[in-house]
């Protein structure tokens, strides 16, 4: 499991540590992951350029003691403030090592650039002489300091200007804005350096391939098609069969013994998927709303008519009682949350992390928020987050697939927080899967997901 823990958490737990270390021990462990960290991305360090941009606090000081261990293995190191002060111990380093203090018009050509403008306690944006400087510097490989300097490491959000990095070293543990849009796109590839913090549960987590084999159902060797679990599908319309088709193809992905369709389709979805029963019965989960056109209200109704938990997308999600009432799984993307909450979709996507625990917490249900980093809330604030996928995933159908694949998960057993956040983690590495880095399409996602399981167990 990847934790992503608060400012608080972190600044808790260094305070704990440093009390038990030598007087700088900590920082220095921090720059030396650091220095290592570049010294890997440029494949050495003797004969190369670097420039520290070197704010007044301990990411500066952080810089300054990495410069100076770059230093002394051969690079040229020039350090630039972008405040009044730097961290003197740091400076000094630099210093002894070789490393030069200069104006930013004095650089030329770097090979690298680190951002220790400022760390997790550094206010959302740049000031001018930081702004100025990150401007002048475009282009060349950033390297940030346990955070792009300028997001709001708490929120994800990014306002105003900030760095936007090629890589982040981020020290003791993963930030939320490592983790959540759109923050997360501005750090680039994230490198963790241990430093043996002690910390609390995490409020925001991201599921890892062990994480996910653990938590997939696996049938007994004693078992049969009905005690695996039924899913039913009331997705697609005369209009719109495809989400009907798409829908029950992640619903029959081999994760649960049966697939029952109710929808608006029945013979696109027959000549799709033989294997499913058409019409009415026994569920123990149910999958509403894509492609439901004007029917997607009386399909939710019937889907609540049974004490059984639901997997809600689409066209359904603008009929749901607030609160819901019942085990749940919300799947909106931004513009269908916005709808949801009364907001704009701008205001969605710039804090996400915010209004999909605000969903959650209204509707009483877990919800799956679409997106590049999709997130997954619980009514109580946790929230996962999903990294696997591909840009090629963004295609119509998509959404489909995963709804009717989460329906699966739930149908087998597991609760609305696992079969979300385990289901968009299958959807995504199966997009990949089918991808190979180039397109993809719903359909491949959906006959890819019963592979990626495979080689989870294999």
């Amino acid at each position: 499991m990847r934790s992503a823990h608060t400012v608080e958490q972190v600044r808790a737990a260094e305070g704990a540590l440093m009390a038990t270390l030598p007087g700088g021990a900590l920082m220095q462990r921090a720059a030396a992951g650091l220095a290592a960290a570049v010294v890997d991305l440029l494949g050495g360090a003797y004969g190369r350029r670097v420039v520290l941009l070197v704010g007044s606090g301990d990411n500066g000081g952080d810089a300054l003691y990495a410069g100076a261990m770059l230093a002394r293995r051969g690079a040229r190191v020039e350090a630039v403030a972008v405040s009044d002060r730097m961290h003197e111990p740091g400076l000094a380093a630099l210093r002894l090592a070789g490393g030069r203090v200069v104006e930013l018009a004095s650089i030329a050509s770097p090979d690298v650039v680190l951002d220790g403008i400022v760390g997790i306690g550094g206010r959302p944006g740049l000031g001018e002489r930081a702004s100025r400087a990150v401007r002048a510097l475009a282009g060349v490989p950033m390297v940030a300091v346990d955070v792009p300097s300028g997001v709001d490491v708490d929120s994800g959000r990014v306002d105003g200007e900030h760095v936007t990095a090629d890589l982040t070293v981020t020290f003791g543990t993963h930030k939320v804005c490592h983790l959540v849009e759109p923050a997360a796109s501005a750090c680039g590839v994230v490198e963790l350096v241990d430093l043996g913090l002690e910390l609390p549960g995490a409020p925001v987590t991201a599921l890892q391939s062990a994480d996910v084999r653990r938590l997939v159902p696996r049938p007994p060797a004693e078992t049969q098609k009905y005690s695996r679990g039924v899913v039913g599908v009331r997705a697609g319309s005369e209009r719109y069969p495809g989400a009907g088709v798409l829908s029950t193809a992640g619903a029959a992905c081999g994760l649960a013994g049966m697939v029952r369709y109710a929808g608006g389709a029945p013979d696109a979805v027959l000549a799709a998927h033989p294997e499913v029963v058409v019409g009415e019965g026994r569920v123990q989960a149910w999958v509403v709303g894509s492609g439901g056109d004007r029917q997607a209200a009386e399909a939710l109704a019937a889907a609540m008519r049974d004490d059984v938990p639901l997997v809600v997308d689409a066209d359904a999600l603008g009929h749901l009682p607030r609160p819901l009432g019942r085990e749940a799984l919300l799947t909106p993307h931004a513009g269908e949350l916005a709808a949801m909450l009364g907001v704009e979709r701008a205001e969605v996507e710039a804090d996400q992390l915010a209004f999909v625990r605000r969903a959650a917490a209204e509707y009483d249900a877990t919800v799956l928020l679409k997106g590049h980093h999709t997130l997954v809330a619980a009514p109580d604030g946790a929230v996962r987050v999903t990294t696997t996928g591909t840009p090629w995933l963004a295609v119509a159908g998509a959404g489909d697939v995963l709804g009717g694949l989460c329906g699966a998960l739930l149908a087998a057993g597991l609760p609305a927080y696992d079969a979300g956040s385990v289901g968009s983690w299958l959807h995504g590495a199966a997009a990949s899967y089918a991808s190979r880095g180039g397109p993809t399409s719903s359909p491949a996602v959906a006959r890819a997901i019963p592979r990626v399981v495979s080689a989870l167990f294999a």
